[in-house]
């Protein structure tokens, strides 16, 4: 992958839509891969009453997995494959109860540093209404053995 270009190779998309499926946790809450590219990414869920708080709506700490994942995933593609990445900071903000549907989290890389990515990520509800917004930041690089 060129260092100036936001293709993904097709077998990178497939790796991370194996490790989606084989990781218990996005695996478990249905977060499902819809595009991917070099600093960028959208992941879809339905939400069900598996996802509910006890009011009825999603729970927060399922809405933070999401943001987490797409922007992890997000900062993963934008360095040399087999680099790590580890969240560092999330700072969730919940704009909209969600009771049900679909929702997409699209998370862009607003910074690339050498050891530090910043990651921006939007929630969307089926109506295109903004749920939710993160900020992130990743640790990037080799952790010791």
């Amino acid at each position: 992958m060129s260092r100036h270009s936001n293709a993904v190779d097709p077998s990178i998309i497939k790796e991370v839509r194996r490790r989606l499926r084989a990781n218990y946790m996005p695996n478990h809450f249905g977060f499902r891969l819809m595009e991917a590219k070099a600093g960028g990414v959208v992941l879809r869920m339905r939400v069900g009453e598996r996802h509910k708080q006890n009011h009825g709506v999603a729970h927060g700490g399922v809405l933070a997995a999401l943001v987490d994942t797409t922007g992890g995933i997000a900062t993963s593609l934008c360095y040399p494959a087999g680099t790590r990445v580890a969240t560092i900071e999330l700072k969730v903000n919940y704009l909209e109860a969600v009771p049900g549907g679909f929702l997409e989290a699209a998370a862009k890389v607003v910074r690339k540093g050498r050891h530090i990515a910043v990651v921006d990520c939007d929630v969307r509800d089926r109506n295109k209404r903004l749920v939710v917004k993160a900020l992130m930041s990743f640790f990037v690089g080799p952790f010791p053995e």
